[in-house]
């Protein structure tokens, strides 16, 4: 978990006068991209964690080694809790590392530790649903990550399972959706880790690109759907007053024009599909008006004759 990662560079730190991420990486069994990310949280949480100039670089905690987490000072301890508090409420290991971190701070401090690390909740559930449960196979990834050995998947898809040899690469979660990043034969691919249905480990060892960052290759890989789904455009006309509703609700595949003579707004929305673009306006009946493409149209009076004839009252 990063949150153990966290505490584990920060007591790394300690011993030392200065490190660097390869260090890091080298001690905790992560990537140097993934130190190096740790060192910049740390330090943006406001812990005095530095990178140093110089010949060798490398990366500082102000004040010198310390042996334990008595060195902090009130605010560090506060600004560390902040940082690890809110991963404590769905993570056991976290609620686990804070109690030990607690137990080693001054009991000065303590009061106002504890008060930091309640101060935020974070509730990933959207109003009116479940919170997304981890999938079981998270953690078995995870370890398959830093392990750097080949997996091979059971993966469903489209009702059809197959089998895959990858090279395990890194994790993400995207609003409750885990995503495995991996390398293989004909390239980066990524799998939802909701379809995996088995894990094999092997003794191969994983090959990864000397400069792969999981940040950059996931932005990479959002800008790539992205660029799918806008594929296909559609311009429709809005009730002005509906207008930001509709913006919000497609996000980043929605773009507001300018008003029309009889006061609606042009909008362009875009999706792969001329039935994904019917579906997501169908709901909005006649408050929006789709001016073209054709094969949108038609989709919307197809699905409209469905309902029609699903729901028509009969005769009796």
């Amino acid at each position: 978990m990063r949150a153990d990662r966290l505490v584990a560079t920060l007591l790394f730190m300690q011993t030392r006068p200065r490190v660097t991420a390869a260090e890091v990486a080298a001690e905790l069994e992560v990537s140097v991209a993934t130190a190096r990310r740790d060192l910049e949280a740390l330090s943006a949480a406001g812990i005095p964690v530095y990178p140093q100039p110089g010949r060798g670089g490398g990366w500082a905690l102000v004040g010198g080694a310390r042996t334990d987490l008595s060195g902090l000072t009130a605010g560090e301890a506060q600004a560390l809790f902040l940082l690890l508090g809110p991963l404590a409420s769905t993570s056991p290991a976290t609620r686990s590392t804070l109690r030990k971190l607690l137990r080693a701070l001054p009991q000065s401090f303590r009061m106002e530790a504890e008060a930091a690390a309640g101060a935020i909740v974070v509730d990933p559930a959207r109003w009116g649903a479940a919170a997304e449960r981890t999938p079981e196979r998270v953690g078995e990834l995870q370890r398959a990550v830093v392990r750097r050995r080949k997996i091979r998947l059971g993966y469903e898809r489209r009702g059809q399972r197959t089998e895959r040899l990858v090279d395990p690469w890194g994790l993400v979660d995207k609003d409750g959706i885990w995503y495995l990043v991996a390398g293989t034969e004909r390239g980066r691919r990524t799998y939802r880790v909701d379809r995996i249905a088995a894990i094999e480990d092997t003794d191969e060892i994983a090959e990864r690109p000397a400069d792969f960052d999981l940040s950059t290759a996931w932005s990479e890989v959002v800008t790539e759907v992205e660029r799918q789904r806008a594929s296909l455009s559609a311009t429709v006309l809005v009730e002005a007053r509906l207008a930001p509703v509709l913006a919000h609700q497609q996000g980043r595949h929605c773009i507001l024009g300018d008003p029309v003579a009889d006061g609606r707004v042009r909008a362009r929305i875009t999706a792969p599909t001329p039935l994904m673009i019917a579906q997501q306006l169908a709901g909005w009946g006649a408050a929006v008006e789709v001016e073209h493409p054709e094969s949108v149209r038609a989709e919307l009076a197809r699905l409209g004759a469905e309902l029609v004839e699903r729901y028509a009252p009969t005769g009796g």
